[in-house]
């Protein structure tokens, strides 16, 4: 690979963050059309870039394609909605079962920097400080990310990190904190965590992704 070709990579993977990163944020709302000249600019990737991006997020169900009409966000739903939690919570639950039994003392550790982390934003949340929602999606991830990180399958993983984002995607369209209740679904987790109790967790999550459905559909955002 010569450095021409390295310098493209380089620009379409950070093109594909960024566009990734806005339909998430809701910076580019759900059936907002794509138009390639537009994004361009907005951009600054060529047309044939942004078209092979826009595949891409099409396999991870962020983007529509519309045949020769060209690319949209894909819209939000209260039945997508249901769909993404049904996922999230089938990785999620079958990762946390492998972590759990194989987890170490570096894993432990990684759970408690991630839950001490959101623990201090979600009080800054309740105390008023909604400014730091953005943020307290990052650190609501790295605490769920570090309660599975001891599976052992960067591909279980990897799918867990993109379903995760599709569901991330509704609660900031709703626009919401859920509010003390969130912050005592990580407590409990976390305390699950450390005493290795299985079922306990699994319960305690499917509640957990169950309640955040609710929440966001109870906005009347979706």
């Amino acid at each position: 690979m010569d450095d021409r070709q390295a310098a493209e990579e380089g620009v379409a993977d950070l093109t594909f963050r960024r566009i990734r990163g806005d339909i998430i944020a809701g910076t580019l709302p759900p059936g907002r059309k794509l138009k390639l000249d537009a994004l361009k600019t907005q951009y600054g990737a060529s047309v044939s870039t942004l078209r092979e991006i826009l595949n891409r997020l099409a396999s991870e169900n962020l983007v529509v394609a519309e045949g020769q009409r060209g690319f949209d966000v894909a819209p939000a739903t209260a039945e997508n909605l249901r769909e993404v939690a049904d996922l999230r919570l089938l990785l999620e639950s079958h990762a946390i079962r492998l972590s759990l039994a194989a987890g170490d003392l570096d894993w432990e550790g990684r759970v408690v920097a991630a839950h001490h982390k959101l623990s201090v934003i979600e009080a800054q949340l309740l105390s008023g400080d909604m400014e730091r929602t953005a943020q307290w999606v990052g650190y609501d991830f790295a605490f769920h990310n570090a309660l599975i990180s001891a599976c052992g399958s960067r591909t279980l993983l990897d799918l867990h990190a993109s379903v995760f984002d599709r569901f991330i995607r509704y609660h900031m369209l709703a626009a919401s904190f859920r509010g003390a209740a969130v912050m005592d679904d990580h407590k409990a987790l976390f305390e699950l965590a450390m005493q290795r109790d299985v079922e306990g967790i699994v319960g305690k999550l499917t509640g957990h992704i169950r309640s955040g459905v609710d929440h966001v559909l109870s906005t009347g955002r979706i």
